[in-house]
Protein backbone atom coordinates (compact mmCIF):
# COMPACT_ATOMS: atom_id res chain seq x y z
CA UNK A 1 0.00 0.00 0.00
CA UNK A 2 0.91 3.44 -0.70
CA UNK A 3 1.37 5.50 3.03
CA UNK A 4 1.67 9.15 3.27
CA UNK A 5 3.21 9.69 6.46
CA UNK A 6 2.63 13.24 7.79
CA UNK A 7 5.12 14.79 10.93
CA UNK A 8 5.75 17.84 12.32
CA UNK A 9 8.70 16.93 13.52
CA UNK A 10 12.47 18.46 13.04
CA UNK A 11 14.33 17.30 15.69
CA UNK A 12 16.49 13.66 15.80
CA UNK A 13 15.38 13.08 18.99
CA UNK A 14 13.16 9.71 20.55
CA UNK A 15 10.37 11.12 18.22
CA UNK A 16 12.12 10.89 15.27
CA UNK A 17 13.39 7.36 16.47
CA UNK A 18 9.62 5.95 16.96
CA UNK A 19 8.79 8.12 13.49
CA UNK A 20 12.05 6.32 11.26
CA UNK A 21 11.53 2.59 13.05
CA UNK A 22 8.15 2.32 12.38
CA UNK A 23 8.35 3.48 8.38
CA UNK A 24 11.11 1.54 7.62
CA UNK A 25 9.47 -1.71 9.55
CA UNK A 26 6.60 -0.69 7.30
CA UNK A 27 8.75 -0.68 4.14
CA UNK A 28 10.50 -4.01 5.20
CA UNK A 29 6.98 -5.14 4.79
CA UNK A 30 6.79 -4.32 1.09
CA UNK A 31 4.57 -1.00 1.78
CA UNK A 32 5.36 2.91 0.06
CA UNK A 33 6.07 5.40 2.60
CA UNK A 34 5.64 8.86 1.63
CA UNK A 35 7.32 11.13 3.65
CA UNK A 36 5.04 14.50 4.03
CA UNK A 37 7.36 16.56 7.28
CA UNK A 38 9.74 19.27 7.51
CA UNK A 39 12.52 19.12 4.94
CA UNK A 40 15.08 19.30 7.73
CA UNK A 41 13.59 16.37 10.05
CA UNK A 42 15.93 13.88 11.17
CA UNK A 43 18.81 15.00 8.71
CA UNK A 44 21.21 15.79 11.60
CA UNK A 45 22.32 13.22 14.39
CA UNK A 46 21.55 13.25 17.99
CA UNK A 47 22.38 16.13 19.59
CA UNK A 48 21.79 17.59 22.94
CA UNK A 49 18.17 19.38 23.04
CA UNK A 50 18.47 23.44 22.71
CA UNK A 51 15.62 25.71 22.60
CA UNK A 52 13.30 26.43 19.51
CA UNK A 53 11.35 28.81 18.52
CA UNK A 54 8.52 28.14 21.43
CA UNK A 55 11.59 29.45 23.72
CA UNK A 56 11.63 33.11 22.12
CA UNK A 57 8.02 33.64 21.11
CA UNK A 58 5.24 34.47 23.85
CA UNK A 59 2.76 31.77 24.45
CA UNK A 60 0.00 33.09 22.95
CA UNK A 61 1.90 33.93 19.29
CA UNK A 62 3.67 30.45 19.31
CA UNK A 63 0.13 28.85 19.31
CA UNK A 64 -1.39 30.91 16.86
CA UNK A 65 1.33 29.95 14.55
CA UNK A 66 1.09 26.36 15.35
CA UNK A 67 -2.19 26.60 14.19
CA UNK A 68 -1.45 28.65 11.16
CA UNK A 69 1.74 26.36 10.03
CA UNK A 70 -1.27 23.25 9.58
CA UNK A 71 -2.22 25.40 6.25
CA UNK A 72 1.49 24.83 5.14
CA UNK A 73 1.39 21.26 6.13
CA UNK A 74 -2.03 21.01 4.13
CA UNK A 75 -0.57 22.35 1.16
CA UNK A 76 2.72 19.88 1.28
CA UNK A 77 0.40 17.20 2.11
CA UNK A 78 -1.95 17.84 -0.90
CA UNK A 79 0.66 17.79 -3.00
CA UNK A 80 1.70 14.48 -2.28
CA UNK A 81 -1.43 13.16 -2.52
CA UNK A 82 -2.46 14.63 -5.75
CA UNK A 83 0.72 13.10 -6.83
CA UNK A 84 0.74 9.71 -5.26
CA UNK A 85 -2.83 8.90 -4.48
CA UNK A 86 -2.29 7.13 -1.19
CA UNK A 87 -4.19 4.18 0.13
CA UNK A 88 -4.10 5.77 3.50
CA UNK A 89 -2.56 8.83 5.85
CA UNK A 90 -0.94 7.99 8.83
CA UNK A 91 -0.39 11.53 10.71
CA UNK A 92 1.81 11.25 14.35
CA UNK A 93 -0.26 13.92 16.64
CA UNK A 94 0.33 17.17 17.03
CA UNK A 95 -1.42 20.07 18.69
CA UNK A 96 -3.62 22.35 16.57
CA UNK A 97 -1.79 20.55 13.21
CA UNK A 98 -5.29 20.03 11.67
CA UNK A 99 -3.26 19.13 8.04
CA UNK A 100 -4.03 15.09 7.86
CA UNK A 101 -7.75 16.02 8.98
CA UNK A 102 -7.95 18.52 6.39
CA UNK A 103 -6.97 15.90 3.62
CA UNK A 104 -8.79 13.46 5.00
CA UNK A 105 -12.01 15.67 4.56
CA UNK A 106 -11.33 16.65 0.60
CA UNK A 107 -10.09 13.45 -0.77
CA UNK A 108 -11.58 10.47 1.61
CA UNK A 109 -8.54 8.67 2.30
CA UNK A 110 -8.89 7.00 5.42
CA UNK A 111 -6.50 8.48 8.28
CA UNK A 112 -4.51 6.98 11.42
CA UNK A 113 -3.41 8.67 14.23
CA UNK A 114 -0.82 8.18 16.08
CA UNK A 115 -0.87 9.73 19.58
CA UNK A 116 1.95 9.72 21.85
CA UNK A 117 0.70 12.39 24.60
CA UNK A 118 -2.45 14.49 25.48
CA UNK A 119 -0.56 17.40 24.48
CA UNK A 120 -3.59 20.16 25.14
CA UNK A 121 -3.22 18.75 28.92
CA UNK A 122 0.53 17.88 28.92
CA UNK A 123 1.32 21.82 28.37
CA UNK A 124 -1.44 23.19 30.20
CA UNK A 125 0.27 21.41 33.55
CA UNK A 126 3.83 22.35 32.76
CA UNK A 127 2.33 26.16 32.70
CA UNK A 128 3.04 26.96 28.25
CA UNK A 129 -0.09 27.26 27.15
CA UNK A 130 -2.19 30.21 26.61
CA UNK A 131 -5.43 29.29 24.90
CA UNK A 132 -6.11 26.35 26.83
CA UNK A 133 -10.27 26.12 26.02
CA UNK A 134 -8.72 26.33 22.38
CA UNK A 135 -6.19 23.83 22.59
CA UNK A 136 -8.40 21.02 24.16
CA UNK A 137 -10.99 21.90 21.20
CA UNK A 138 -8.67 21.51 18.65
CA UNK A 139 -7.32 17.98 20.37
CA UNK A 140 -10.79 16.49 20.97
CA UNK A 141 -11.56 17.83 17.05
CA UNK A 142 -8.48 16.07 15.79
CA UNK A 143 -8.65 12.94 17.63
CA UNK A 144 -12.26 12.46 16.39
CA UNK A 145 -12.02 13.56 13.13
CA UNK A 146 -9.23 10.38 12.39
CA UNK A 147 -10.73 6.75 11.44
CA UNK A 148 -8.48 4.93 13.75
CA UNK A 149 -7.00 6.70 16.53
CA UNK A 150 -3.72 4.42 18.13
CA UNK A 151 -2.64 6.13 21.35
CA UNK A 152 0.67 4.48 23.01
CA UNK A 153 -0.80 3.26 26.43
CA UNK A 154 -4.37 2.29 27.21
CA UNK A 155 -4.08 4.95 30.28
CA UNK A 156 -3.35 7.38 27.41
CA UNK A 157 -6.27 5.88 25.57
CA UNK A 158 -8.34 6.93 28.52
CA UNK A 159 -7.80 10.65 27.08
CA UNK A 160 -8.43 9.73 23.68
CA UNK A 161 -12.25 8.35 24.92
CA UNK A 162 -12.80 10.95 27.35
CA UNK A 163 -12.42 13.26 24.38
CA UNK A 164 -15.04 11.40 22.61
CA UNK A 165 -13.85 9.05 20.36
CA UNK A 166 -15.81 5.78 19.73
CA UNK A 167 -14.03 2.63 21.13
CA UNK A 168 -13.91 0.77 17.65
CA UNK A 169 -11.96 3.72 16.21
CA UNK A 170 -9.06 3.40 18.96
CA UNK A 171 -6.31 0.84 19.11
CA UNK A 172 -3.03 0.59 21.27
CA UNK A 173 0.44 0.36 20.30
CA UNK A 174 2.83 0.68 22.60
CA UNK A 175 6.23 1.55 21.63
CA UNK A 176 9.09 -1.21 20.43
CA UNK A 177 12.25 -1.74 19.63
CA UNK A 178 14.74 -2.55 16.52
CA UNK A 179 15.99 -6.20 16.04
CA UNK A 180 19.44 -4.73 17.35
CA UNK A 181 18.80 -4.59 20.63
CA UNK A 182 17.53 -8.64 20.20
CA UNK A 183 20.95 -9.76 18.86
CA UNK A 184 23.51 -10.36 21.12
CA UNK A 185 25.70 -7.51 22.56
CA UNK A 186 29.48 -7.56 24.15
CA UNK A 187 29.11 -4.78 26.31
CA UNK A 188 33.01 -4.98 27.12
CA UNK A 189 34.10 -2.19 25.18
CA UNK A 190 31.87 -0.36 26.95
CA UNK A 191 33.01 -0.94 30.57
CA UNK A 192 36.39 -0.93 29.22
CA UNK A 193 36.07 2.52 28.54
CA UNK A 194 34.42 4.10 31.20
CA UNK A 195 37.02 1.40 33.73
CA UNK A 196 33.76 -0.66 34.71
CA UNK A 197 34.96 -3.65 35.24
CA UNK A 198 34.28 -5.20 38.34
CA UNK A 199 31.21 -2.59 38.70
CA UNK A 200 27.38 -3.85 39.20
CA UNK A 201 26.21 -1.17 36.74
CA UNK A 202 22.48 0.62 37.51
CA UNK A 203 22.20 2.84 34.05
CA UNK A 204 19.39 5.03 32.79
CA UNK A 205 19.25 6.06 29.24
CA UNK A 206 18.15 8.45 27.76
CA UNK A 207 17.17 12.96 27.68
CA UNK A 208 17.25 13.25 31.43
CA UNK A 209 14.96 15.56 33.09
CA UNK A 210 14.81 16.41 37.13
CA UNK A 211 11.18 14.57 37.11
CA UNK A 212 13.23 11.64 35.43
CA UNK A 213 14.50 10.94 39.71
CA UNK A 214 17.83 9.72 38.67
CA UNK A 215 19.10 11.26 41.63
CA UNK A 216 17.60 8.78 43.78
CA UNK A 217 20.00 6.18 42.71
CA UNK A 218 22.86 8.68 43.42
CA UNK A 219 21.61 8.94 47.53
CA UNK A 220 21.58 5.05 47.36
CA UNK A 221 24.67 4.95 46.43
CA UNK A 222 25.78 6.92 49.13
CA UNK A 223 23.65 5.27 51.93
CA UNK A 224 25.07 1.93 50.51
CA UNK A 225 28.22 2.57 50.94
CA UNK A 226 29.47 0.07 48.32
CA UNK A 227 32.54 1.31 46.23
CA UNK A 228 31.40 -1.46 43.56
CA UNK A 229 28.29 0.32 42.68
CA UNK A 230 28.55 2.78 39.69
CA UNK A 231 25.94 4.76 38.07
CA UNK A 232 25.90 5.31 34.23
CA UNK A 233 23.83 7.27 32.74
CA UNK A 234 23.74 7.49 28.92
CA UNK A 235 22.53 10.79 27.29
CA UNK A 236 22.83 14.21 27.96
CA UNK A 237 19.13 17.07 29.44
CA UNK A 238 19.14 19.41 32.16
CA UNK A 239 19.22 17.32 34.61
CA UNK A 240 22.95 16.35 34.24
CA UNK A 241 24.69 19.18 35.81
CA UNK A 242 22.35 19.09 39.34
CA UNK A 243 22.90 15.04 39.04
CA UNK A 244 26.96 15.88 38.99
CA UNK A 245 26.74 18.92 41.72
CA UNK A 246 24.62 16.22 43.79
CA UNK A 247 27.27 13.60 43.45
CA UNK A 248 29.91 15.83 44.77
CA UNK A 249 28.00 16.70 47.51
CA UNK A 250 27.49 13.40 48.22
CA UNK A 251 30.83 11.99 48.09
CA UNK A 252 30.31 9.77 45.32
CA UNK A 253 31.19 11.44 42.30
CA UNK A 254 33.49 8.89 41.16
CA UNK A 255 31.03 6.43 41.13
CA UNK A 256 28.93 8.47 38.22
CA UNK A 257 29.92 8.47 35.01
CA UNK A 258 27.73 10.56 32.34
CA UNK A 259 28.25 9.45 28.56
CA UNK A 260 26.59 12.57 27.04
CA UNK A 261 24.46 11.88 23.77
CA UNK A 262 25.12 8.50 22.05
CA UNK A 263 24.17 8.03 18.57
CA UNK A 264 21.27 4.96 18.03
CA UNK A 265 23.49 2.54 16.28
CA UNK A 266 25.54 2.30 19.38
CA UNK A 267 22.86 2.28 22.26
CA UNK A 268 22.17 -1.49 22.55
CA UNK A 269 25.68 -1.48 23.22
CA UNK A 270 25.39 1.19 25.92
CA UNK A 271 22.67 -0.31 27.64
CA UNK A 272 24.06 -4.04 27.72
CA UNK A 273 26.79 -2.31 29.81
CA UNK A 274 24.02 -2.00 32.68
CA UNK A 275 23.30 -5.11 35.40
CA UNK A 276 20.85 -2.76 36.67
CA UNK A 277 17.99 -0.74 34.27
CA UNK A 278 16.55 2.06 36.08
CA UNK A 279 13.23 3.77 35.23
CA UNK A 280 12.84 5.89 38.95
CA UNK A 281 9.44 7.73 37.42
CA UNK A 282 7.03 7.74 34.24
CA UNK A 283 4.94 10.26 32.95
CA UNK A 284 1.84 8.65 33.74
CA UNK A 285 0.56 8.07 30.10
CA UNK A 286 3.99 7.73 28.60
CA UNK A 287 5.11 4.28 26.53
CA UNK A 288 8.73 4.94 27.29
CA UNK A 289 11.06 3.61 24.91
CA UNK A 290 14.08 3.09 26.97
CA UNK A 291 11.94 0.23 28.86
CA UNK A 292 11.53 -1.70 25.76
CA UNK A 293 15.21 -1.49 25.08
CA UNK A 294 16.44 -2.21 28.51
CA UNK A 295 13.38 -5.54 28.20
CA UNK A 296 14.98 -6.77 25.11
CA UNK A 297 19.10 -6.87 25.97
CA UNK A 298 17.47 -9.03 28.87
CA UNK A 299 18.19 -6.15 32.15
CA UNK A 300 16.36 -6.66 35.45
CA UNK A 301 14.20 -3.35 35.08
CA UNK A 302 12.97 -1.70 38.28
CA UNK A 303 10.27 0.53 37.52
CA UNK A 304 7.53 2.45 39.34
CA UNK A 305 4.00 0.41 39.79
CA UNK A 306 2.42 3.32 37.52
CA UNK A 307 -0.42 1.92 35.67
CA UNK A 308 0.93 2.62 32.34
CA UNK A 309 4.40 0.44 33.31
CA UNK A 310 1.91 -2.32 34.80
CA UNK A 311 0.44 -2.62 31.40
CA UNK A 312 4.01 -4.03 29.91
CA UNK A 313 5.59 -5.34 33.15
CA UNK A 314 4.57 -7.70 35.93
CA UNK A 315 5.93 -7.24 39.41
CA UNK A 316 8.01 -10.23 40.23
CA UNK A 317 8.32 -11.28 37.03
CA UNK A 318 9.81 -9.62 34.11
CA UNK A 319 10.27 -6.22 36.21
CA UNK A 320 10.75 -5.03 39.93
CA UNK A 321 7.98 -2.50 40.67
CA UNK A 322 7.90 0.03 43.63
CA UNK A 323 5.56 2.06 45.26
CA UNK A 324 5.64 5.55 46.67
CA UNK A 325 9.12 5.58 48.23
CA UNK A 326 9.62 2.67 47.66
CA UNK A 327 12.94 2.63 45.00
CA UNK A 328 15.51 2.24 47.70
CA UNK A 329 14.38 -0.63 49.20
CA UNK A 330 13.45 -2.28 45.39
CA UNK A 331 17.22 -1.33 44.57
CA UNK A 332 18.67 -3.07 47.30
CA UNK A 333 16.94 -6.14 47.04
CA UNK A 334 17.82 -5.76 43.26
CA UNK A 335 21.86 -5.32 44.13
CA UNK A 336 22.08 -7.90 46.87
CA UNK A 337 20.31 -11.06 44.93
CA UNK A 338 21.47 -11.88 41.49
CA UNK A 339 19.46 -14.70 40.92
CA UNK A 340 16.39 -12.31 41.05
CA UNK A 341 18.27 -10.08 38.30
CA UNK A 342 18.55 -12.97 35.99
CA UNK A 343 15.15 -14.26 36.56
CA UNK A 344 13.51 -11.07 36.01
CA UNK A 345 16.47 -9.79 33.10
CA UNK A 346 15.07 -13.38 31.51
CA UNK A 347 11.50 -12.83 31.74
CA UNK A 348 11.93 -9.11 30.29
CA UNK A 349 13.10 -10.05 27.09
CA UNK A 350 11.06 -13.39 26.95
CA UNK A 351 8.09 -10.95 27.15
CA UNK A 352 9.26 -8.43 24.43
CA UNK A 353 9.18 -11.64 22.34
CA UNK A 354 6.34 -13.32 23.21
CA UNK A 355 4.19 -9.81 23.19
CA UNK A 356 5.91 -9.00 20.00
CA UNK A 357 6.77 -5.36 21.28
CA UNK A 358 9.09 -4.74 17.86
CA UNK A 359 8.85 -2.35 15.73
CA UNK A 360 8.14 -4.82 13.50
CA UNK A 361 5.27 -6.05 15.28
CA UNK A 362 3.71 -2.70 15.54
CA UNK A 363 4.23 -2.45 11.49
CA UNK A 364 2.19 -5.84 11.05
CA UNK A 365 -0.58 -4.17 13.68
CA UNK A 366 -0.49 -1.24 11.50
CA UNK A 367 -0.93 -2.96 8.17
CA UNK A 368 -3.91 -5.25 9.75
CA UNK A 369 -5.40 -1.49 10.13
CA UNK A 370 -4.79 0.15 7.21
CA UNK A 371 -5.72 -3.04 4.83
CA UNK A 372 -9.27 -3.02 6.84
CA UNK A 373 -9.79 0.78 6.51
CA UNK A 374 -8.74 0.35 3.18
CA UNK A 375 -11.52 -2.22 2.09
CA UNK A 376 -14.25 -0.24 3.88
CA UNK A 377 -13.37 2.79 1.54
CA UNK A 378 -13.45 0.31 -1.24
CA UNK A 379 -17.08 -1.05 -0.36
CA UNK A 380 -18.36 2.52 0.49
CA UNK A 381 -17.27 3.59 -3.06
CA UNK A 382 -19.66 0.35 -4.54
Amino acid sequence: MKVLYSHRTQSADGQWVHIEALTRALEARGHEIIMAGPASAGAKQLDAKKPGLRAHLPGAIYECAEFAYSARGYVRMAKCAQAQSPDVLYERYNLHYFAGVWLRRRTGVPLILEVNSPLAEERKVHGNLAFKGFARRNEAMIWRAADKVLPVTNTLAEYVRAAGVAEENIEVIQNGVDQAFLEHVDPSPVRERYGLQGKLVLGFSGFVREWHGVDRALRYLAQSGREDLHLLVVGDGPAIAPLQSLAQELGVAQQLTVTGVVQRDAMPTYVSAFDIALQPAVVEYASPLKLFEYMALGKPVLAPDAPNIMEVLKDGEDGLLFRGEGFAAALDMLVNKADLRRKLGAGARETIQRQDYTWAGNARRVETIMEKLARQRHDNRN
